[in-house]
């Protein structure tokens, strides 16, 4: 029996059950985490747009996209009214994440997990409680606790030792929980602009090694930098965060396919857009008096068929139910 090279090499987490070849054949699992590892194992880059509400879901879900991102800086924004400074809590982000994936419970949902809120015991009820509420995947980073937007400046990160103690404890967890569990972990290091490139490759690869199945490297300035990256991490999947204005290129998600990117998230492009539209449509009220411009036709039916009214009213009437047959 041949063995694999990850198998001959002790110090290397390897998982025999989880090995990408093992998700290559066969139709797209209707479990969202089999689902994301299917999307990774096989060819096209896995482009998931970031969300930050029911809404943003719904609208994303329509558009037809096949992966979702909750986003840590858009979720404390639409939950708490706040910026990405680690004021959200593992109970804010478990409470969008219930909310999110319950939409359409195969769509894979990777979630933000900031830096595990806390020691490896913290890290480790992160990740069971994510995959409780049906999330497919989650990042976890090297920042101190506390924490900011990867996009901002003066961040400060750990050790690399205790990096890995993350990375480890969220390996354990996932592979503790009984009959075996497909959830994705992603190792995202911000240490680039800390410490360089070079570092961040370094730790990236260590999380590798320790179990990480994704690496994912937060602020890549340049596309050599970032085809660089993942020769270097190959064969293992790189994620790359866009934010417009922050301090990624403004990549397309055909640029980051060319590049060797498997996955792109768009943190922000729901908060910001959202900030533009809603911030139009009050100044419109409060100028003319009448939402009437900003509706843009759309009346209460409209709205609710893309929060998903037809849906239940097919299942009312499949129940036997009277309630909705005029709407």
């Amino acid at each position: 029996m041949e063995t694999s090279p990850i198998e001959a090499r002790p110090d290397v987490y390897y998982n025999p059950r989880l090995d990408p070849k093992n998700f290559l054949e066969g139709p797209l699992s209707h479990h969202p985490s089999t689902r994301l590892r299917q999307m990774l194992a096989r060819p096209g880059i896995v482009v998931a747009p970031g969300i930050c509400d029911g809404i943003s879901a719904r609208v994303a879900l329509e558009a037809g996209f096949d992966c979702l991102y909750q986003s840590g800086a858009a979720t404390t924004a639409s939950r708490l009214g706040q910026p990405d400074l680690a004021i959200a809590t593992l109970n804010d982000f478990v409470g969008a994440a219930q909310m999110v994936c319950s939409l359409q419970p195969s769509v894979p949902v990777i979630a933000d997990a900031d830096t595990g809120f806390g020691g490896p015991a913290n890290v480790a009820r992160t990740v069971r409680q994510y995959v409780s509420a049906g999330v497919a995947g989650m990042h976890i980073e090297d920042q101190v606790q506390t924490k900011r937007c990867g996009h901002l400046m003066g961040k400060q990160v750990v050790s690399r030792e205790e990096f890995l103690t993350r990375i480890r404890a969220a390996v354990i967890a996932r592979d503790s929980i009984p009959g075996g569990s497909d959830f994705v972990i992603i190792g995202r290091t911000d240490s680039a602009q800390v410490l360089g490139m070079e570092e961040a490759v370094t730790r990236l690869k260590l999380a590798a090694d320790a179990g990480a199945d994704v690496c994912f490297i937060e602020g890549v300035k340049t596309e050599e930098l970032l085809r660089s990256t993942v020769a270097a991490l190959a064969p293992k999947p790189v994620l790359v965060n866009v934010i417009s204005g922050g301090l990624t290129p403004s990549f397309t998600t055909q640029e980051a396919e060319r590049m060797g990117a498997k996955i792109i998230i768009f943190s922000l492009v729901s908060s910001v857009a959202m900030v533009h539209a809603v911030r139009e449509a009050m100044r419109s009220l409060k100028k003319t008096g009448t939402d009437f411009t900003s509706a843009k036709g759309m009346d209460p039916k409209a709205f609710f068929e893309v929060m998903g009214l037809n849906e239940v009213i097919e299942l009312d009437a499949k129940a036997g139910g009277s309630a909705f047959q005029v709407v």
